[in-house]
């Protein structure tokens, strides 16, 4: 259930013109110190996934990996997405808490489908 609530925010931010989508404007967003949660999906390549946890490490800007490219783009209604910025602090706090809830009841049911399982 929180993947519903996490698409919700994201959708809440694109329509509210607080997220930016793909590659180039994701990578902008961080530069230009908008980005103030970079989210990455989960099966994106690894070069991708690479390159934004290197810059997101390096301009101080959290970043997670969730949902797949085709979820995350149609959340926000566009295609396949496998990156996104969210640029309004309060939604990206918000988006980031979700997030921790989910991975702290992970296991809930979802058969590890979007959760890491960091410690098995």
């Amino acid at each position: 259930m929180r993947q519903n609530k996490v698409l919700s925010l994201l959708g809440m931010a694109m329509r509210g013109r607080n997220l930016v989508s793909g590659e180039f404007q994701t990578l902008d967003a961080i530069r230009n110190g908008s980005a103030m949660l970079v989210i990455v999906a989960e099966d994106a390549s690894g070069n991708t996934r690479k390159l934004f946890t290197d810059k997101c490490s390096y301009y101080g800007v959290p970043v997670e990996l969730y949902g797949t490219k085709e979820e995350l783009g149609r959340a926000i209604g566009k295609d396949f997405r496998s990156s996104l910025g969210v640029c309004d602090a309060g939604l990206a706090d918000l988006i980031s808490r979700q997030l921790k809830e989910r991975q702290t009841a992970d296991g809930g049911g979802n058969g590890g489908k979007h959760g890491e399982n960091k410690g098995t």
